[in-house]
């Protein structure tokens, strides 16, 4: 049921805002929120990790700009911690912001009086779960869009705050959709604490969406190995959504001469052919492609198991079938 949600702090001089979330896609938001005039009293994000060949210690992207910005970094291991409930405590927020982050114990999102608001990368109830741009690309679906909502036990199914649709073009990735989320969405969470803050947003039941909703409700859970792996006996447009759907990370996977091949961008050719599915077709200089049930994929960027990314022009030229 739709409900107004009125802030206590109605007409104070600002929120303290917590904010939490780890790669590139929050920066976007925590800037947002920082150029809107928002005070943020402390940034929760990953703990530091080894990473490359020298397995050299590595900072989020949200703590790179936090430290740029010189505002309070917490990087607890784990957020059940009583020395991290306490210093998050201390810090008093009224509101805590959640982009891009893992999911939070209840003594962590219950604890300021506002609560606890988090931005996903659809339109709620759709594609609840980890990766919802990826899933909506590989479904072939024309649009997606954000969705600010209230955190809850369950994941993703918090009353819905503010929404906005996002057109997905044929032929984009979900890198291409990622970084266009990302402003909108960042854009949408400032006017979702604006309207916290004033007491004039209205919320909605995810039950309430839900049974108005008409289509099939889709989910979008961990890619693994097996989402990856390219089925080459499956229509054209199925092929080419899935590799859009995963590009850039982690890749649509398949194999060439018994090398794994990753696939970053593709075009689709839909023609009656008489070769076997999986089957490669190239000129050794321009193209590459592989037939599939009812067409071909032409290769434009790929990387061969061991080597670097390429487009396809230059790998053919390297390359000796």
């Amino acid at each position: 049921m739709s409900e107004n949600f009125t802030s206590p702090l109605r007409g104070n001089a600002g929120l303290r805002i917590v904010f939490m979330g780890t790669p590139e896609f929050a920066v976007a938001s925590l800037n947002a929120l920082i150029e809107a005039g928002f005070t943020i009293v402390g940034v929760i994000t990953a703990p530091d990790k080894p990473a490359g060949r020298g397995m050299k210690l590595t900072e989020s992207a949200v703590k790179k700009y936090a430290v740029e910005r010189g505002l309070r970094i917490l990087q607890p291991e784990k957020l059940k911690n009583a020395a991290f409930i306490a210093e998050l405590q201390e810090l008093k927020a009224d509101l805590q912001v959640v982009v891009a982050f893992r999911m939070l114990p209840e003594m962590v999102w219950n604890m300021p009086p506002l609560g606890t608001v988090n931005l996903h990368g659809s339109l709620l109830p759709q594609y609840r779960g980890a990766a919802p741009i990826n899933w909506a690309i590989i479904n072939g679906e024309k649009e997606t869009g954000v969705t600010t909502f209230r955190l809850k036990h369950e994941i993703d199914t918090g009353n819905i705050l503010l929404q906005e649709k996002i057109l997905i073009g044929e032929n984009d990735t979900a890198g291409e959709v990622h970084d266009i989320m990302k402003e909108i969405g960042a854009n949408l969470l400032v006017t979702t604490v604006k309207g916290i803050e004033d007491g004039s947003l209205q919320e909605t039941a995810q039950s309430e969406a839900i049974n108005e909703f008409s289509g099939e409700l889709k989910h979008a859970p961990k890619l693994f190995t097996e989402t990856c792996t390219i089925s080459w006996i499956k229509p054209v447009d199925e092929i080419h959504n899935l590799i859009r759907g995963l590009s850039p990370y982690p890749g649509a996977i398949t194999t060439l001469n018994g090398k794994i091949l990753k696939i970053y961008k593709s075009s689709k050719e839909k023609v009656s052919h008489g070769r076997l599915p999986g089957e490669v077709v190239t000129d050794g200089k321009t193209f590459l492609k592989y037939a599939c049930a009812d067409g071909y994929i032409s290769v434009a960027d790929l990387q061969l198991e061991g080597k670097k990314r390429i487009q396809v022009a230059e790998f053919l030229r390297g390359y000796r079938f």
